[in-house]
């Protein structure tokens, strides 16, 4: 299954909730309207502060991507059993790569551990699942994925969040425009941050200045666990279904059958 359909359920979950600006012009849900919505929601985001040069580097020449919005209405991994979705996304030999990947990062993923109270084995299920341990983050440019989910009238104030929190983060330096790529709705980096989960939750763990979901282990591992402890993980607690932590997965992914994955992953983990 590729990525970009198993990243699918976060774009519900509670992390990414934001206050957020006004829509742009209005919505549509073809084609016809999108160049009148670009250049209201450029001159917005101007206004907001974001500097002209970054708006224009980001969504200049840009068009209505369709294939974003097919995949969209098109979602079905979460509705496989939980027996199917685990045989497809953790089978044995992805759990046994986990355990390597695991012991090869054993310091880093102790020294995080111990900082923020979520177990590695969590941090790396999470890591597997979302990327394959960084093997694919998805390739498709932000700007066009959230500009036309912005612009489609069934999540449009969401995704004009986003996309104005992706403008902050190239417009703040943190990253180039060129490296801003994702799944089809926008997610970054190897455990798919969404911008504005970016923006609140990411850490620079190790040292060089700036949050690096994409090449950084150190940050990633980091700043998957700051997002969890920031939603009331509980260091030392179970993680199995129907304690406080398992709870805690919904604010990272709502769809019961990527929670009971990540639960049973973690724990396979410990063997």
């Amino acid at each position: 299954m590729r990525k970009a359909l198993v990243v699918a359920a976060l774009l519900l979950s509670a992390p990414l909730t934001l206050a957020g600006p006004a829509l742009a012009a209005k919505c549509g849900n073809n084609a016809a309207g999108f160049p009148a919505w670009l250049a209201s929601f450029k001159r917005e985001a101007v206004a907001s502060g974001i500097s002209s040069r970054t708006v224009e580097a980001a969504l200049g020449g840009m068009t209505y991507n369709t294939k974003v919005i097919r995949l969209d209405r098109n979602q079905k991994s979460f509705k496989l059993s939980f027996e199917q979705f685990l045989a497809r996304r953790a089978p044995p030999s992805t759990i046994a790569i986990g355990k390597r990947r695991m012991k090869q990062h054993e310091v880093v993923l102790d020294r995080v551990e111990r900082k923020y109270g979520v177990p590695k084995e969590v941090i790396v299920s999470i890591w597997g699942l979302e990327s394959g341990f960084g093997g694919f983050m998805g390739d498709i440019p932000i700007f066009s994925s959230l500009s036309a989910l912005a612009y489609d009238c069934r999540r449009s104030a969401f995704f004009t969040n986003e996309l104005m929190s992706a403008l902050r983060i190239a417009d703040r330096g943190q990253m180039r425009i060129s490296e801003m790529k994702g799944a089809w709705a926008g997610e970054i980096g190897q455990t798919q941050f969404l911008a504005s989960s970016y923006e609140r939750f990411a850490v620079d763990f190790d040292g060089d200045g700036r949050p690096n979901l994409i090449r950084s282990p150190a940050d990633v591992f980091a700043s998957t666990a700051n997002f969890l402890r920031q939603h009331g993980w509980q260091k030392g607690g179970d993680w199995s279904p129907g304690s406080s932590n398992y709870a805690v997965l919904r604010d990272w992914n709502r769809a019961e059958v990527y929670r009971r994955t990540i639960a049973h992953f973690a724990t396979e983990l410990t063997k």
